[in-house]
């Protein structure tokens, strides 16, 4: 089982987002991981995802008003296989709270699983409008399929 975490800056967005996507399509596939997410900043501990982006993961079938907004750790380094930050700022944010040195490679940007997407960073949807939740969705769904792809080719 692999354990991966999804990483934006409050945590009420892109990263709710990508988890509720990656959890639904390992349950389609059968794969059992687990999925958590989590800000590199604060200011946004224990509320629940953007209304926004609730209301466009409901649009796409999914739901992920179970999940709270946290801030993350240097221990989660030890606790998931894989961080995946949504865009260089909070990739950056993750290493500087990096514990130890062998564990920098478990940091990785979400769009590295997809690099012929022109966009290298899942852009923050909070000051848009719903067509920036749909372009993360997009974004992420393609980014969490091929990483699903890569870990089921993993397993072989």
């Amino acid at each position: 089982m692999k354990k991966i975490l999804l990483v934006c800056m409050g945590n009420i967005c892109r990263s709710p987002m990508a988890e509720g996507i990656l959890r639904d399509l390992a349950k389609a596939r059968g794969l059992f991981i687990t999925t958590d997410s989590a800000g590199t900043i604060n200011s946004h501990v224990g509320e629940a995802p953007d209304h926004r982006a609730v209301a466009c993961m409901v649009r796409h079938g999914s739901d992920i008003s179970d999940l709270r907004a946290r801030q993350v750790k240097p221990k989660d380094f030890h606790e998931f296989d894989l961080l995946l930050a949504m865009d260089r700022d909070n990739l950056e944010g993750l290493l500087r709270i990096v514990p130890e040195a062998e564990l920098i490679p478990k940091a990785k940007l979400m769009m590295d699983y997809v690099p012929t997407y022109p966009m290298r960073e899942v852009p923050d949807p909070y000051f848009g409008g719903d067509e920036g939740f749909e372009a993360v969705h997009k974004m992420v769904t393609a980014a969490c399929t091929n990483l699903l792809n890569k870990l089921e080719a993993d397993a072989r």
